[in-house]
C-alpha cells in the first residue's frame, strides 16, 4: 500500500460520512425547537459546528435560514468527486501507479 492508497482510504469515508452529517444537520435545521446538545442531536452537531462556525461569519442567515449546512454539504461533495471520483486526481494518480 502507497500513499495515495492510505489517503484513499482515509480521506473517503471521512468524506462520506461527513457529507451524512451535513445532511442530517440541514434535516434537523427544519426542526428549530430541537436542543443540539443532548442525545442523539450532539451526535451530529459536535462534528459539524467547527465548520459552521466558520462559514457562519461570511454568509448570514437568509431570511431566518441558515444555509451553512446546505454550503458545506456542497463542499464536501465537491471534494469528495474532485479527489476520488471516477476521473479524481487521487484516483487518477492511483492508477498511475
Amino acid at each position: 500500500m502507497n500513499g495515495i492508497d492510505i489517503t484513499t482510504w482515509i480521506l473517503g469515508p471521512f468524506l462520506g460520512v461527513m457529507m451524512l452529517l451535513f445532511i442530517f444537520r440541514i434535516i434537523m435545521s427544519w426542526s428549530p425547537e430541537l436542543k443540539l446538545n443532548r442525545f442523539p442531536f450532539y451526535l451530529v452537531a459536535l462534528p459539524t459546528e467547527p465548520f459552521l462556525v466558520i462559514l457562519r461569519k461570511l454568509v448570514p442567515p437568509i431570511g431566518g435560514v441558515d444555509i451553512t449546512p446546505i454550503i458545506w454539504f456542497g463542499i464536501f461533495s465537491f471534494l469528495r468527486e474532485i479527489l476520488l471520483g471516477q476521473q479524481g486526481l487521487l484516483t487518477m494518480l492511483s492508477r498511475v501507479q
